[in-house]
């Protein structure tokens, strides 16, 4: 045997992981170059999924675009439909009644604890975990039950509307809701139970994908992977909208920026939300849920079907679109996955010139590199789960 055969081998392995890995959440490909089961090299690989929506904004009337961001990320999209409202909403300097500000608030909550629920149960299996997606998406049914109740669907809500709701709360939900709030503190008990000191997941998760403060703020994070490292910003209390500086809420904070702080914080992120929840449900004010403005909020149903007027402004609401001032704005909303902002320009027409939307799913998985370097092969599938990325929002 010669030295040559001795020597140690040193060329790498490129594989592929995606874009068809249940693992990945979707159609995700990152590039991976090992070094034995050492990744040496990680790049995501995104576009599988781009169907150009910011674009086709600019060939629709505002209201009907809300539907297309719905399918952003279309685990929370009354998230998506919130910040949307928000930002056309200011740009025409109207206000939402407060009911319809809480209610808003309300689903917006809901939603995030939605999406925290997926996420637990999708990150646990992919970790080996089967039990906490069947307990997560328990819990997940009943807050599918209550939209269902809300707005006839389950995923693709659509029930914000420029200047207000679609509808008021429909009879019987506010009691359902009050079932889901007061039941959810115990459920929180057996996710914890499974995991948070669980051998296993502190091994698969602590030191894991760690990212200091200071790294979290230079690649753009935020919402709970912010958080994770102890970035202590949260745009419901910091620059509160819908009337979020009416409730008291803590903004929980990791120490090590690890994946096993960033899965704590998501944790309490949930337990702060049905907080939220429960103090809408105290303090839900009495009042019309929509604009008093022919020129921006449809009229009810029941006055398109029984009066002429009602019925005309319906009509050119619809068919014409209403006509913002010309200008432009930003506005940015707490997403289950971070910031989420839309930015508008208007050149006065029915229509928006410029639609750009700030998705935090594609600047949450950009230092993918930095995370996986030096790490196993398994541990790639922990940090695409915990960062807790949908597909549709990282490509648009």
């Amino acid at each position: 045997m010669n030295s040559a055969e001795l020597a140690p081998r040193t060329e790498t392995m490129l594989l592929n992981l995606g874009p068809q890995h249940p693992s990945t959440h979707g159609v995700l490909r990152v590039w991976l170059e090992l070094d034995g089961e050492v990744i040496v090299n990680a790049d995501p690989d995104i576009g599988y999924l781009h169907r150009g929506i910011e674009k086709m904004c600019e060939n629709r009337t505002y209201h009907q675009c809300l539907p297309l961001t719905d399918r952003l990320d279309y685990l929370a999209g009354t998230a998506n439909n919130l910040g949307y409202v928000l930002a056309v909403e200011k740009l025409l300097g109207v206000e939402v009644p407060k009911r319809a500000q809480y209610i808003r608030v309300l689903m917006a909550e809901f939603t995030r604890i939605s999406s925290h629920l997926f996420w637990l149960g999708t990150h646990g299996h992919d970790l080996g975990a089967m039990t906490p997606l069947f307990f997560a998406f328990r819990e997940r049914e009943q807050l599918m039950d209550l939209f269902e109740m809300a707005w006839g669907g389950r995923l693709f809500p659509c029930y914000l509307r420029i200047g207000g709701l679609a509808a008021d709360l429909p009879p019987g939900f506010v009691e359902k809701a009050w079932e889901f709030v007061k039941a959810f503190p115990e459920k929180i008990k057996d996710y914890h139970n499974l995991l948070t000191k669980n051998r296993i997941w502190i091994a698969r998760t602590k030191d894991v994908g760690i990212m200091t403060r200071e790294e979290a703020i230079d690649w753009g994070w935020s919402g709970p992977m912010a958080r994770g490292s102890g970035v202590d910003w949260d745009i419901r209390r910091d620059t509160p909208y819908s009337s979020y500086q009416d409730f008291d809420f803590v903004v929980p904070l990791g120490q090590n920026g690890d994946t096993y702080d960033r899965y704590l914080v998501r944790m309490e992120e949930m337990v702060q939300s049905n907080r939220i929840c429960r103090q809408v449900l105290e303090k839900l004010p009495e009042g019309e849920v929509n604009v008093d403005d022919p020129t921006v909020s449809l009229p009810p149903k029941e006055k398109v079907y029984n009066n002429i007027e009602a019925l005309i402004n319906h009509f050119l609401l619809i068919e014409r679109g209403l006509t913002p001032p010309a200008g432009e704005v930003y506005h940015a909303i707490e997403a289950p996955k971070g910031e989420l902002g839309f930015y508008i320009i208007s050149d006065g027409s029915p229509k928006p010139f410029r639609v750009k939307v700030r998705g935090p799913s594609f600047i949450n998985l950009s230092p993918t590199k930095i995370l996986a370097k030096g790490r196993l092969l398994s541990d790639i599938i922990a940090l695409i789960g915990t960062m807790d990325i949908v597909l549709a929002d990282v490509d648009r």
